[in-house]
Formats: structure tokens, sequence, C-alpha cells
């Protein structure tokens, strides 16, 4: 019997603790690892060799940089648990839910039946906002702070994972804010919701500043959360735009997860002035290595939200440098450091909009928006759940339909590689400001804010994004016939 088919049916007998506590023990001596090492560089090694095969239908650069990256999170995961970084009881938290996350049988039913009934894939998990409160006032936050009326009812938080478990069987969720630490409804909070789901991994970004001894030492007895923590750059930055001593407080959170052994990660916004800062050498290893972030996330600017503004975008020349920068971090340190927007071929281009392995965003309102970047809702959640709708119906609204056709047309479903557009520019409101315009006037969804509606109608906002998208892809379209579908990257 296939090592895969034992993982099934041990998971599906619900025994993913004994499993879970088994190889825990097993990877955190160093032989074992090796070993395991050893097999993962190997297959990739393989992959890489099956680029160029002629009936791939991803183009040979996108096939290379999903094995980097893989590579990258594989070598990360190893350096963590060389340096004792994640305990024992966190290990078995994260191998228990990934193997009820991704190897039971519920999930693969949840899936067939979603095709199924809908002809396509189903996404592959929602991000949820379940609060707007926060305790920092961050310039151009997307979330605008906010205070805690704002908030989603417990019922509708769990609801909501719940549904998404088993109607497209998601083993993976997302949980933003606001600072979702700071959510409280009925007594409970994000790390009660964690402790519920077992049987889903959760990524919680937050900026950290709540996270006493405490509370690290509470979400390694839940096991299946780590928290990405936000920072600007070094702590001038950091302070300057989330407040004074905040870069201290993200250090002592910090010191406190690795004391608990949970493994965290970094989230970083990259803008015109501080890209260079945060992708340095200095930058990337004081928090890789000194202080033990698993992965990093890099959001490059989105001109939404509070005080939204154009000239903090990374320029053209900025995000070609960006995503060559980014590459060699992989390739040469093997930090697993994705860009949600230069790294577009590891998704496969955008992801926003409910797409097959993708997401939809809910906020602390019950606004339904297809990305956490795209404040446009065409409805909400509380609304359909009175009216007996699921999160299945959402899917066809229009708007979000008409995105994942966008994502269609634009490559992402091509049967040949030679159809892919530039998936170096896979965002349809940052990158195709055009296209999302039109996009926006044919379905009329809600702005989600003052903020989101004074973006709409200025024509300033949409022909600066329109002459910026121009300028990018002036830059980065040679780029990728050249070193994807010509197949050197």
């Amino acid at each position: 019997m296939k090592l895969e088919n034992i993982v099934h049916t041990i998971a599906s007998a619900g025994q993913a603790e004994t499993l879970a506590n088994i190889t825990a023990s097993a990877i955190r001596r160093e032989p074992v690892r090796r070993l395991l090492m050893g097999y993962v560089d190997r297959r990739i090694n393989q992959r890489l060799e099956e680029a160029y095969d002629v009936n791939e239908r991803r183009p040979p650069g996108v096939i290379q940089d999903k094995a980097h990256i893989f590579r990258a999170l594989a070598h990360s995961v190893d350096r963590a648990l060389a340096r004792g970084h994640v305990s024992e009881v966190a290990v078995r938290g994260v191998l228990r839910g990934l193997v009820n996350a991704f190897m039971r049988s519920e999930r693969r039913a949840a899936h067939e039946r979603f095709f199924q009934e809908h002809g396509y894939g189903a996404p592959g998990f929602v991000v949820i906002s379940p609060g707007k409160l926060c305790n920092l006032h961050c310039k151009g936050c997307y979330a605008s702070s906010g205070n805690d009326s704002e908030k989603m009812d417990w019922e509708i938080f769990d609801r909501i994972i719940t549904e998404a478990q088993t109607l497209w069987g998601m083993g993976f969720g997302v949980i933003s804010g606001g600072e979702p630490l700071a959510y409280r409804s009925q007594g409970k909070g994000v790390l009660d919701a964690a402790a519920k789901h077992q049987d889903a991994l959760f990524l919680m970004y937050t900026n950290g500043t709540l996270i006493d001894e405490e509370m690290a030492v509470r979400m390694a007895e839940v096991g299946n959360l780590t928290p990405a923590i936000s920072v600007e750059g070094w702590e001038e930055r950091t302070d300057a735009r989330r407040g004074k001593g905040v870069f201290q407080q993200v250090l002592a959170a910090m010191a406190n997860l690795r004391e608990a052994g949970v493994p965290f990660g970094i989230s970083l916004t990259a803008t015109c002035e501080n890209c260079e800062e945060i992708l340095s050498d200095e930058f990337l290893d004081f928090f890789f290595e000194e202080q033990g972030a698993l992965y990093g996330w890099i959001f490059q600017y989105m001109p939404i939200g509070r005080g939204f503004a154009l000239d903090l975008l990374p320029t053209p020349q900025q995000r070609v440098w960006m995503w060559q920068r980014t590459w060699q971090v992989v390739h040469e340190k093997r930090y697993f450091l994705a860009d949600f927007w230069n790294l577009g071929t590891c998704s496969d281009g955008c992801i926003s909009a409910g797409r097959q392995g993708g997401y939809l965003y809910i906020d602390w309102n019950g606004k339904v928006t297809p990305c956490v970047f795209v404040p446009y809702s065409p409805v909400n959640i509380n609304d359909a759940y009175r009216e007996g709708k699921t999160l299945n119906d959402l899917l066809e609204e229009p708007f979000f339909k008409a995105i994942r056709e966008w994502q269609g047309g634009y490559g992402y479903a091509a049967a040949r590689p030679e159809e892919h557009n530039n998936w170096l520019m896979p965002c349809p409101i940052r990158d195709h400001h055009a296209d999302f315009h039109r996009i926006l006037e044919a379905t009329e969804p809600d702005p989600e804010d003052e903020a989101a509606l004074q973006a709409m109608i200025d024509p300033a906002y949409r022909d600066g994004l329109i002459q910026y998208n121009e300028a990018v892809a002036q830059l980065m379209d040679p780029i990728w016939e050249r070193e994807y579908l010509g197949g050197n990257g």
C-alpha cells in the first residue's frame, strides 16, 4: 500500500492524532530530517527536469518557480526544527491539522461534489476579518481601523468556517482584521475558533502587540494557528507607520512565540520608500535567522483604504528589481518569501473571487468581496444566511463570476503554455485596472466604505493606475516572454 493511501486510511479512521504524534517525534530527529530533505530535493530536481515536457499545461518557467518555492518552504521548516524554534506540541498540532485538512476522505468527497454541481474546482479557503477593532492606527491601512461595534457575531464566524469545510473541503483558513486578537464575541475569540476547528490550519495576520507570554502559550496549546506579524522595515520605519514602540513590541512577541515553540512569520508591506530595506540581506537575515521567522509574505502597497495614495506604489523599475531580488533570496537563502504580485506564478495568477483553489473575503460587517484588497461587495453574508443561502450561492454573484471569467481569459485556465498571459502581473485591480473598472461598471457592486467610493469615481486615480499598469507591462512582458514561455527561468 502506498504511503498516501495509508495516511488516508488513518485519517479517515479518525486517528490523525496518533499519526501526528508518531511523525512529530520522528521529524525532530536530525537523521530523519536529512533523509526527508534528501527525498524532497530529489523530487524537486526531477520536477525541474520535467518542466519542458510537451504535455505540460503550464509554461516551463512557472513549473520551475513552483518547484523552487516549495523547496524554500521545505528548507524553512527544516531550519526551524533544527534550531528548536517549534515545540513538539506545536509540531503535533500542525501535523494533526495537515492530516485532517488535506488527507481525509471527507475533503475529497466535498471537492468531487462541488465539481459535479458547479463544473469547476472548489475554492480553497476563506479569508475572514471578524472584527474591525484595532489597537493601532497605521497610515494607509486597508481596514481603516475601527471600533468594537463593527464585528461579526460568533455564530456567523463559526458558520462560515464550517460551511467552507463542508462545501469546499477547506483545510486552510486565513484570519485578518482589524487586529484579530482584539476580536471578542460572546466571550470567544480567534483562538477559540482555531481550537474548535482542529481539522484545519489557520494563518492569522496580526500586528503582534497583543502576543504576550500567556497568549503565546495558548497558541502553542491550540496548535493549528500561526501568526504572521506585520513589520514595515527597521525600527524607525515601522514605528513611523505603526506607532512609537511597536517595533520593540513585535520583537517581544517573537521572543514569546519562540519560547512557546509557536511557528510564526512576517508580513511586509512594500512601498517605493521601503522595498530595498525589507529585501536587504541584513533585514531578512535578522528576521529569518535571528528572530526565527518561518515564512514571509510581501504585500505590495495597494492604494485603497484610509489615506490611499498612488505615490507610494513601488515604481515599475522597483517592481522588476523586487521580482529579481525575491527569487534571488528564494534560490540562494531558501527562505520562504512570497510576493503576492511578483510571484503570481506560484499560485497560477490571481486567486480572488472564489476561483478554483482561490478564496472569498468576508469582513466584520458581513460584506463579501473577491479579495482583501478589492473593497467592493455585491452581497452581505448576514443577508444571505437570513435568506437561507450558503457560501456556494455567493459564488454566483455577477461581480464574482465576471472576475473569474477575466481570470480564465487571462490565462490560468488555458490548455497550452503559449495561451497564458503574464502572471507576473496577475492582479485585476492593481495590474489591469482598465479591465477591472469595466467589471465594476458592468456589475455595480457596493463600495465597502467612503474611501472605496472615492477611488471608484476619481478619474485621476483610475487614469493613474492605468498608466502605472502600462509602464509595468513594458518592463514585465519581455521578462515573461523570455524567462517563462522561453523556459529559461
